[in-house]
């Protein structure tokens, strides 16, 4: 089995590190990674710059890039000839839940080999501490796919609860859940006296009921959340037709 291996944390983090270490005695595991830290790069490409890659190690990787750059240039140029057979994203250092997700680069990197058209997987840790333990429940992941292959033509999102004592039988399938909008900037000044802003935490959770990633979370539980890229409102559809003609009154309706 051949594996690629990404993530937005950078190419030396502890996650990715262990769950390469983890996977080695049942795959062999490529790993192409950022440079440093690119948490929050979302999808985003490096257009107006080329890419620079060093091989760091055997089969490591380290590119001046975005995650999504890491694994378009890898399946796309490093790996174009043989692709492998997953793509994995991970183990992301912090949690991937709910609207997380459309800014995480760990997801981003999943859904680029997605989008290429091999299956793929974003793993994260609720925490910091108990990666190897979750990098045991990703392999087992792994390997259950190995003997039976994941059903749908989806990208899975996996969060792990950051506790010692984790089992895949502790596992959920779960939808995204929702935050309340986040908390305003905090403004600050430079030691020049120019204004600086920083983003203020994330907002708390509003839609965290049962069946969500955050309720399973919130139970230590493992959440497996299938994702699809097409965003279309196909609800809408016939509405929005009906709009643009100029067929629907005053209520929308």
């Amino acid at each position: 089995m051949r594996i690629l291996l990404s993530n937005d944390d950078g190419v030396h983090a502890e996650g990715i590190r262990t769950l390469a270490k983890e996977l080695a005695d049942i795959a062999e595991v490529t790993i192409v990674a950022p440079d440093r830290n690119r948490s929050g790069a979302s999808n985003s490409l490096t257009l107006e710059t080329p890419l620079r890659v060093s091989e760091i190690e055997p089969n490591v990787y380290s590119v001046q890039g975005t995650p999504t750059d890491c694994v378009h240039f890898a399946l796309n140029e490093l790996m174009k000839d043989d692709l492998p057979d997953l793509v994995l994203a991970g183990i992301n250092h912090g949690a991937n839940l709910g609207d997380d997700t459309l800014y995480s680069g760990t997801v981003a990197a999943a859904m680029e080999g997605h989008f290429l058209g091999v299956q793929s997987i974003a793993f994260s840790l609720v925490g910091h501490q108990h990666f190897a333990q979750a990098a045991k429940i990703a392999k087992q992941l792994v390997q259950h796919h190995q003997q039976n292959r994941i059903p749908t033509n989806r990208l899975l999102n996996v969060n792990f609860p950051d506790i010692h004592t984790l089992s895949i039988e502790e596992l959920d399938i779960t939808r995204l859940g929702a935050r309340h909008h986040s908390e305003s900037m905090i403004k600050q000044q430079d030691p020049r006296g120019h204004d600086i802003y920083w983003l203020g935490p994330p907002g708390k959770e509003q839609d965290a009921g049962e069946g969500t990633d955050f309720y399973a979370i919130e139970h230590n539980r493992i959440s497996i959340t299938p994702l699809q890229v097409d965003l279309t409102a196909h609800e809408s559809l016939p509405s929005m037709k009906q709009w643009i003609h100029g067929t629907t009154n005053r209520d929308g309706e």
